[in-house]
């Protein structure tokens, strides 16, 4: 078990659902998959500084739903759904322009309740501080000390690659506090990935936070007796 794994794809059909929910046979599973990873890539680009924690897809025949998960759903949303109607239309536009089916778009915004026990928020995060040109030690510190405050996360590890400190020489560091069992399958670690764009080049932001374990119902019961 040594080996160096996606913690979320570790968990596919245990704790973890897909991303993308759908069926499809022959040239329409080839049209549906090609849509689909250049949707994401589109979204995430256009909804970037929105603190975006999720974006799942979820298709049959005749409709195509987004849902977008982030703690700050108004911006999104905008003054009576203005914003979602936008973003409803630049989604079809994107499909007729990648020459992918464009079904019926249902739109579903989710508000996220805890952003800092998020990953991709928290990942985020660091990125938005790094750009800014503050010290990425501090950036570290103080986004760990946010994330370890919400009593939901148990252990937090943040990783950044690249052009530190304006180096001649890009390196690693990362910091950690609290536990994070990577191998555990019940083991509930949320992560994502981010890149900070900085005049030296890219830097790599990863993010693992550790929640707690997930039992089933009947595991419950027997730790109770």
């Amino acid at each position: 078990m040594s080996k160096v794994v996606h913690p979320f794809a570790h968990r596919l059909g245990i704790l973890r659902d897909w991303r993308h929910r759908w069926f499809a046979v022959g040239p329409k599973y080839q049209a549906y998959l090609r849509g689909d990873i250049l949707l994401r890539e589109y979204l995430l680009k256009e909804l970037r500084g929105m603190y975006i924690g999720g974006l799942e897809i979820e298709r049959n025949e005749k409709t195509l739903r987004v849902i977008i998960k982030t703690s700050r759903p108004g911006i999104i949303i905008g003054r009576s759904g203005e914003g979602s109607t936008k973003l409803k239309n630049s989604i079809a536009a994107f499909l007729h322009k990648i020459k992918a089916p464009v079904p019926d778009i249902k739109l579903d915004i989710e508000e996220i309740r805890n952003p800092e026990s998020n990953a991709a928020i928290v990942a985020y995060m660091v990125a938005e501080g790094l750009e800014k040109r503050l010290p990425f030690r501090r950036v570290l510190k103080q986004t760990i000390e946010k994330v370890m405050a919400n009593r939901e996360v148990k252990g937090v590890r943040i990783g950044l690659a690249g052009m530190l400190g304006g180096g001649s020489m890009s390196r690693r560091e990362e910091l950690k506090k609290g536990q994070i069992p990577l191998q555990t399958f019940r083991s509930d670690i949320d992560y994502a990935r981010e890149r900070a764009n900085l005049p030296l080049g890219v830097i790599g932001v990863k993010v693992w936070i550790y929640k707690g374990q997930v039992f089933d119902e009947k595991d419950k019961a027997k730790e109770n007796k």
